[in-house]
Parts: C-alpha cells; sequence; structure tokens
C-alpha cells in the first residue's frame, strides 16, 4: 500500500503491538515527506494497530493491561524502563513474553521430532532423508521452530530485552568455515541464524526508537547490534 521503507518502519513500530507519541511522529513525518496525506495515514495507522490488538489473545490482553508500577500504580507502556510518573526502575517488571516461554515453546516443536530407530532401515531412510534436505530445505519441524521464533512478540522490559539478546548472540551467528559449514551439526545450527537474527533486529530497531529517554540501556543494546552487525 505505502513504499516500502515506510511499511518497515510501520511493521517495526507495531512489534509490540503498542506505537508511542514519539514513534508516531517519525512514522507521521516519513509519510508526508513520501507525499502521503497526514489524515490518510493516521486513519491506516490507528487501524493496523486496531487490527492487532484484536489478534492478541484475551489473557495478553489482560495481562498487558493490569501492567503497572510497583511503586506508584501508575499504569505503564510496553518497552518502558522508567515509571514516566515518578521515575521508577522498572527492571523488575513482569514480562507478558519471555525467553523461557519462546524456549519452552521450540521444545516442545523439537520433542516431535522422530527418534532415530535402531532399525537399519531406518538409518538408510534417514541417510536418504538428509541428502534430500540439501535440496528441500528445512525440516517440517524446523520450519515450525523457524515460525515460533518469528512470530514470538520481541520482551518488552530492561531485563528480558538484555537477557535475550545475550542469548540469542551465538544462535544469530554462523558457525564453521568454507570446508566445515555444512557439517550435521554446523548445519543444524546455521539453518536457524537468519531468524534468530532478524528476531534481534526487531528488538534494536525498536529499541531505538522507545529507549531514546534511557542511554545506558540503549547503548548496550547498541553493543549487540554492532557484534551483529546490525544497523
Amino acid at each position: 500500500m505505502y513504499p516500502e521503507d515506510l511499511e518497515k518502519l510501520v511493521e517495526f513500530a507495531l512489534v509490540d503491538g503498542n506505537v508511542s507519541d514519539s514513534e508516531r511522529q517519525i512514522l507521521i513525518k516519513k509519510a508526508i515527506s513520501l507525499g502521503i496525506d497526514k489524515a490518510e495515514f493516521e486513519m491506516v495507522l490507528d487501524a493496523k494497530i486496531f487490527q492487532l490488538n484484536q489478534s492478541k489473545s484475551q489473557q495478553i490482553s489482560e495481562d498487558t493491561s493490569s501492567t503497572k508500577c510497583e511503586n506508584c500504580q501508575s499504569p505503564l507502556d510496553s518497552f518502558t524502563t522508567t515509571c514516566s510518573y515518578c521515575g521508577y526502575d522498572i527492571i523488575q517488571k513482569k514480562s507478558t513474553h519471555s525467553i523461557q516461554r519462546l524456549f519452552e515453546l521450540l521444545n516442545e516443536a523439537e520433542n516431535q521430532r522422530r527418534p532415530d530407530s535402531d532399525n537399519p532401515f531406518s538409518a538408510i531412510g534417514k541417510f536418504y532423508a538428509d541428502a534430500f534436505s540439501q535440496f528441500s530445505g528445512p525440516s517440517k519441524v524446523d520450519r515450525k521452530k523457524m515460525e515460533i521464533i518469528a512470530s514470538f512478540p520481541i520482551p518488552t522490559t530492561k531485563t528480558d530485552i538484555l537477557e535475550f539478546l545475550a542469548l540469542c548472540l551465538p544462535k544469530a551467528r554462523s558457525v564453521g568455515n568454507f570446508f566445515t559449514r555444512n557439517t550435521p551439526e554446523n548445519k543444524a545450527h546455521n539453518q536457524f541464524v537468519q531468524v534468530w537474527k532478524n528476531k534481534c533486529q526487531q528488538i534494536v530497531l525498536k529499541a531505538k526508537f522507545a529507549m531514546k529517554d534511557d542511554p545506558e540501556t540503549l547503548k548496550e543494546i547498541l553493543k549487540y547490534a554492532a557484534e551483529l552487525e546490525i544497523s
């Protein structure tokens, strides 16, 4: 509907289902620079926000709406690291989605993978399956795991964001060289590198929007971005 660069900005701003005032102003400024009518763009943006929030489960909606500052009980926006009302540091704010939950879902998907059998014919079948995977790509289980990673909501608290990036950093880096990158172990790792890196990129881009008032946390996040060569 809109130019790709504007659509990307909207996508990243909507990652957590919430668009802050500063994010909205950036998006509107970009839209106007592209010759898009301001009122039309705001109407479309509000519709996207509404549709996204409607698609969330009831449990997620309840958890999000009940998040309050532990010190003054004022409502908190996602990606908030300091309460805007009393200045309380929101390090321990409970997160709806955490890295632990993500790995639980990945383990559940992995458990659906059929275990190898001692039957020699099973080994022969596995050999041909591995050979075929060179052309067909990731297995059904691996594709499901990739979908889980790609669609999982990014964390919204300082602690969870930094923990997520720290744990995902080695997963977002390729292993092996030209001769060893396609060994079974390295190949199993490398096929997930891009999806992990994309998830880290979502966090970094969202943080650039939402954490301008918390330069220390943003600096830590940008260190991870530099290690992953995320601009």
